[in-house]
């Protein structure tokens, strides 16, 4: 429900694209916003309950005005947004991180512009270009820039008076042939500004003019029997060449574009922006955004789309994104590509995201180790569709020999890790033979009964190591025990790793790189340890009782040692007094010698593992 003095603001708002502002108590614009629809898109924060975004709910509660612009084009709206977020840096919008921290080349407004790097734009009609994230980069266009086509770097006021009249003297530069020497008109206007021209095509990334500017000369040059000047046309096209092949080539029939691919977490997205021209990638920019009100991925990638074409130009008529914007750009094609070039071309630019995610987060987490818990359990909630963090989840495996000896082995894992110390087995008392259905129902019954009875905390998530079947026993052993609904329940079945939920019989495949399978991976094979490590000791005490110990006198210490050495009860049974009494003493040697020479009790073939 809206404040009443809002109210008649909204009533006022129209049905055409723009941006709103919000105001706090204190005049201070605390969020601008872009819409389709002004007043469908304001009105949705007063109209909608914000339980769930909590940070939503609270920027709604501190806003005390609006004030909006109509503008014509969706377009418009996001150039403008963009613009007024910079300005005023609203407290509640994403801010794109470390964009004040990167170069630019920039090309004078002036009379023989001058060209060099900069790190502090100014609005005096110069022309920018970049910014440039690889410094290295920057510098070695600089100096193709330069080689190419050498420009003044003096600060000299050349008027056309001035440079008629004699009053300026040319300098090392020009000894140097950094410098043609405009100064004292050896290299016109026109021709000096012909150079400019083609420093921009260049620094644009459209490299095929240049180079065909270059060939041009070289061949008049030849042609008119000037073959040093021909030569060092050469030249700069061979360096031209080798620029060319150190860039990365994607292919040759592409034109100009601009691909955006975007990887989100809970609190911070990463996006990658690739500008290509003429099937060269002339700029590659990772971005970092921190989230502020659970932004969409949709939202961000039109607010970084804003701000790349506002730094680098808006010439690209074609843009190709990781997923679809619900946005229209006039004379602009936006694609999601299934296939060929461009489809490559956006794996490429995904590529470069997840690993600026996976740096970036990598070392964060080094910094705060928190940090990889709480993404961690964020990703397992969302993976496993879960309502609550799963802090704590415990792990049922069972392992028996053909009916034998039957065990269940719970593993806990706390925050994604092993606690050991809360391990747990369990001998099967009410299973007789294979019943593994059955033998999963005792296991659970008995662990949470005994929770229950001692108040302890219940876990978020248990994984059953089975399929359907396993699952079904699971979920009636808490149903008789009143905790199913209480704490989610999931089966993994080992030949596809599938997870199947209660009551669904179609199972879920978690991607096989997801931290989250390999979380649920790790239980499952702890479990399997633990439960045949039991499983053996178990089998390995039942067959010292069973085969050696009913030779009279021969107690279980003296069974490991005989087994220790001899490997199996069938060499013992085979191995004479002397090498018996080496290994137990004289007096057991004779009578486990007796025992069995007298044709006692058939030994069963049994190995120590």
């Amino acid at each position: 429900m809206q404040p009443a003095h809002l109210t008649e603001v909204l009533k006022s708002l129209p049905h055409k694209p723009g941006v709103y502002k919000y105001f706090d108590a204190e005049e201070v614009i605390i969020y601008v916003g872009k819409a389709k629809n002004l007043k469908k898109r304001v009105s949705s924060y007063f109209s909608k309950q914000h339980h769930e975004n909590r940070k939503t709910a609270i920027l709604v509660s501190k806003i005390q005005r609006i004030e909006f612009t109509v503008v014509d084009t969706e377009m418009d709206a996001l150039l403008l947004e963009n613009s007024l977020i910079k300005e005023f840096q609203p407290w509640y919008n994403i801010s794109l991180k470390d964009d004040k921290t990167y170069p630019y080349i920039r090309v004078t407004a002036e009379r023989f512009p001058k060209v060099f790097p900069t790190r502090s734009p100014v609005r005096d009609g110069s022309e920018y270009f970049g910014p440039y994230a690889n410094v290295k980069v920057m510098h070695t266009v600089l100096d193709l820039v330069k080689k190419l086509y050498p420009t003044r770097n003096c600060n000299l006021v050349m008027s056309p008076a001035s440079v008629a009249a004699g009053k300026h003297k040319i300098c090392m530069e020009y000894q140097l042939g950094n410098c043609k020497g405009p100064c004292e008109g050896i290299q016109t206007e026109q021709a000096y500004n012909e150079s400019i021209a083609h420093i921009k095509y260049l620094l644009k990334g459209h490299l095929g003019e240049v180079k065909q500017h270059l060939k041009g000369l070289m061949l008049e040059s030849a042609a008119a029997l000037q073959f040093e000047e021909a030569q060092e046309y050469k030249d700069k096209l061979d360096s031209l060449e080798r620029y060319q092949s150190k860039s990365t080539v994607v292919s040759t029939t592409l034109g100009d574009l601009e691909v955006y691919s975007i990887s989100s977490t809970e609190k911070v997205a990463f996006v990658n922006f690739l500008r290509v021209s003429q099937g060269l990638i002339v700029v590659s920019r990772n971005v970092e955004i921190r989230k502020k009100l659970d932004e969409a991925d949709a939202e961000l990638l039109e607010a970084t789309v804003a701000e790349m074409r506002a730094q680098y130009g808006d010439d690209c008529k074609e843009i190709v994104l990781n997923q679809p914007l619900d946005l229209e750009f006039p004379g602009v094609g936006i694609t999601v590509p299934k296939m060929g070039d461009k489809r490559r071309l956006l794996e490429l630019s995904m590529k470069n995201t997840l690993l600026f995610k996976q740096e970036k987060l990598s070392q964060y987490e080094k910094l705060n180790p928190e940090l990889r818990v709480d993404r961690l359990m964020e990703q397992m909630k969302k993976d496993l569709r879960l309502s609550e963090l799963p802090k704590h989840i415990e792990c049922f495996d069972n392992s028996n020999f053909q009916g034998t000896y039957p065990v269940s082995a719970c593993v806990v894992f706390k925050n994604g890790k092993p606690a050991k110390s809360e391990y747990r087995h369990f001998n099967v008392r009410t299973v007789e033979g294979p019943d593994d259905f059955a033998t999963m129902k005792e296991a659970l019954t008995r662990r949470y009964s005994r929770l229950l009875d001692e108040q302890k905390p219940l876990p978020q998530l248990i994984v059953v190591d089975g399929g359907k079947g396993q699952l079904s026993a699971a979920v009636e052993a808490l149903k008789a025990m009143g905790i199913y609904g209480k704490l989610a329940i999931v089966g993994i079945a080992k030949r596809l790793e599938e997870i199947y939920y209660p009551g669904d019989p179609l199972p879920m495949y978690i991607d096989k790189k997801s931290e989250t399978l390999k979380v649920i991976q790790h239980m499952r094979d702890e479990a399997h340890r633990f439960g045949i490590t039991h499983h053996r000791s178990r089998r390995d005490r039942g067959t010292l009782r069973t085969a050696l110990t009913e030779v009279p006198g021969v107690g279980e210490e003296t069974a490991r040692a005989l087994l220790k050495h001899f490997k199996s009860v069938t060499r013992v049974k085979e191995a004479s007094e002397d090498t018996l009494a080496g290994v137990v003493g004289r007096a057991k040697a004779k009578i486990i010698a007796d025992f069995y020479q007298g044709g006692h009790a058939e030994a069963d073939e049994t190995v120590v593992l």
